[in-house]
């Protein structure tokens, strides 16, 4: 089971925002489901306004349970006074919201799996820092802390956007931006895509894990089918390997197409692993030898080899569990 609390809050006293909500409905559609519609976070949506007792058991109640992710998402103001607030519509000065080591310490404490808190408010990188222990992260086993800004920075959202700018990264990234080859969008994955949209003078987001193994947030339909992936410790028998390539590889070749052939003619067999190499080539995982193409390594009977990133999924495809 996969549980997921998305909050976007427009409404404050004499400050509201404007595209929160939308925030929060982009990331709670895209988390719903996969790109191929089958089902993926059950989601409880908070939207516009929220005060701090709603919020804090709606929190409470996300991480009570054992489940395989549990993921928060909170979009709009946060407070730096004592450790750090999501700050709520019913906020005064003495009340301000949630306070992040009370959010820390429940998912610390929660018995499921792997518990992502993504936050996309001011000073939400205060997230996973101890007052006591001079910064240092206090995050329990299977915690990600994805913040939107530094710890002493503001998060901006922008009217051209309609969006937070690291949510609008973050939507792009859950469609597709973030997924690897076979189509896995992982919390690391899904931060690597919003640090690199990011220039060094503009806010800078902020990730905090202590994980051994990252399940996917979200999967959208594979570069390269699974089937086919596990060709290439077929094809290629070690991962430094040459596959030497003549003319029978490539389907045009063949008496019955008027263009220049050259012997040997297609052939089926062959046809049949250069379409699957030149997937491969599309994807960076192959490239041809002293040639520009593929077509041109075949049709000059020269070699491809597997790229250092083909290489890695060699090794996954040698796997019995991939």
């Amino acid at each position: 089971m996969r549980k997921a609390l998305v909050v976007g809050l427009n409404q404050y006293p004499k400050h509201n925002l404007s595209w929160c909500s939308n925030d929060a409905e982009s990331i709670a559609r895209l988390l719903e489901k996969n790109e191929d519609e089958s089902r993926n976070f059950d989601v409880l949506k908070i939207v516009d306004s929220c005060d701090a007792g709603s919020l804090r058991n709606a929190i409470q109640r996300l991480f009570s349970d054992t489940t395989e992710i549990t993921l928060l998402y909170f979009s709009r103001h946060g407070a730096e006074q004592d450790g750090g607030y999501l700050v709520t519509s019913d906020f005064t000065p003495s009340n301000l919201g949630v306070r992040m080591t009370d959010i820390l310490a429940w998912a610390n404490e929660s018995k499921s799996t792997n518990r992502v808190i993504i936050l996309d408010c001011c000073f939400s990188g205060m997230m996973g820092e101890s007052l006591l222990l001079n910064n240092n992260t206090i995050l329990g086993n299977g915690v990600t802390i994805i913040a939107s800004s530094l710890p002493l920075q503001e998060s901006q959202e922008y009217d051209h956007l309609q969006h937070g700018v690291v949510t609008d990264l973050l939507v792009q990234g859950l469609s597709g931006g973030a997924a690897d080859i076979r189509g896995n969008i992982t919390p690391a994955s899904l931060y690597s895509y919003v640090d690199q949209s990011l220039g060094g003078w503009e806010q800078r987001p902020v990730f905090k894990t202590n994980i051994s193994r990252f399940l996917p947030i979200r999967t959208t339909n594979a570069k390269v089918p699974q089937d086919k992936l596990r060709k290439l410790s077929q094809y290629f028998k070690s991962p430094n390997e040459l596959l030497q390539l003549d003319p029978s590889y490539e389907d045009t070749n063949d008496p019955s197409v008027i263009h220049e052939y050259v012997e040997p003619y297609a052939n089926k067999t062959h046809i049949a692993v250069f379409k699957d190499l030149q997937l491969f080539a599309s994807v960076g995982l192959v490239e041809p030898v002293d040639a520009a193409y593929m077509y041109f390594a075949a049709m000059e009977s020269k070699s491809c080899r597997l790229t250092a990133l083909g290489q890695h999924y060699w090794r996954l495809s040698k796997d019995t569990r991939f």
